[in-house]
């Protein structure tokens, strides 16, 4: 084997390996995830004796209420799926009827999408929040769920207690503090659908009412479910460190082949 042989060798050994932190550095900057609200705390740990910070996000509390096919369901039911929440009332003349459509399109979206096998819906599911409870039963959410086309099985409409419901909304996912035009804490009204990532941290407002906000709030979902706990590692660094013993044992056999086929120097002339 010639040494321009054995070179190529070397490299198409080394280069996967390089080109993969290359990458990894790279992206690390190129995809701006959707950002996290409201920390609870920041710990401060030492790691290879640096001081680091890391904050520890505010967890949406978990709500048990009743949905439109009279079912009690629970939000932990929901941990590891992604949540898009809004809060509205089946007799609201004005903004509600385009908010629950405006969902039921992305609905629709994600199912085409799933058809495709583009998107898992399964990590997917919608919640809307009644915030005339004593009015809106079981029944009328039925009624109103059905005349919108609504899936039951990634779209729950819930109703409760009261205070229950308005807890969530203030104090949970924060309405009071996002809504650009402030909320009544006796009457909640507000165009905005919430999203939650799969840990229940409040990633996102969005104006339910307008397109663009729509369309990017179709694009977080996305970057959302791809997104990686970053405490866990990653697969494709695992099998590389996996293989390192034989990585080690080629460069250790082309080194010592290099060095018993060398050639000798020349002799020099007298």
């Amino acid at each position: 084997m010639s040494q321009k042989a054995l070179l190529a060798l070397c490299i198409a050994i080394i280069l996967p390996v390089i080109s993969y932190f290359i990458v990894k550095g790279v992206s690390r900057d190129a995809i701006h995830m959707p950002q996290h609200y409201y920390p609870d705390y920041i710990i401060d740990t030492v790691k290879n004796g640096k001081q680091v910070s890391d904050t520890i996000w505010h967890q949406v509390g978990n709500v048990t209420l009743s949905n439109q096919l009279g079912d009690s369901v629970s939000l932990h039911d929901l941990r590891g799926k992604i949540v898009v929440a809004d809060f509205f009332f089946t007799r609201c003349p004005t903004i509600c009827p385009y908010l629950t459509k405006n969902m039921k399109g992305l609905q629709d979206a994600l199912k085409m999408k799933d058809v495709t096998k583009r998107v898992d819906t399964s990590f997917v599911h919608f919640l809307s929040f009644s915030v005339d409870p004593e009015r809106d039963s079981v029944t009328a959410l039925k009624r109103y769920a059905d005349r919108f086309g609504v899936n039951s099985d990634v779209w729950w409409m819930l109703t409760g207690p009261k205070k229950t419901i308005y807890d969530f909304a203030l104090n949970e996912v924060k309405l009071g503090l996002q809504d650009g035009e402030g909320i009544d804490s006796n009457f909640i009204h507000t165009s905005k659908f919430v999203v939650l990532d799969r840990k229940g941290i409040v990633r996102g407002y969005y104006d339910g009412l307008d397109t663009v906000a729509l369309s990017k709030l179709a694009e977080d979902i996305t970057l959302l479910m791809l997104e990686k706990d970053k405490n866990e590692a990653s697969p494709v660094l695992a099998q590389l460190k996996g293989l390192w013993p034989i990585y080690i044992a080629v460069i250790v056999a082309v080194v010592l082949f290099v060095w018993i086929t060398r050639k000798p120097g020349k002799e020099p002339k007298i």
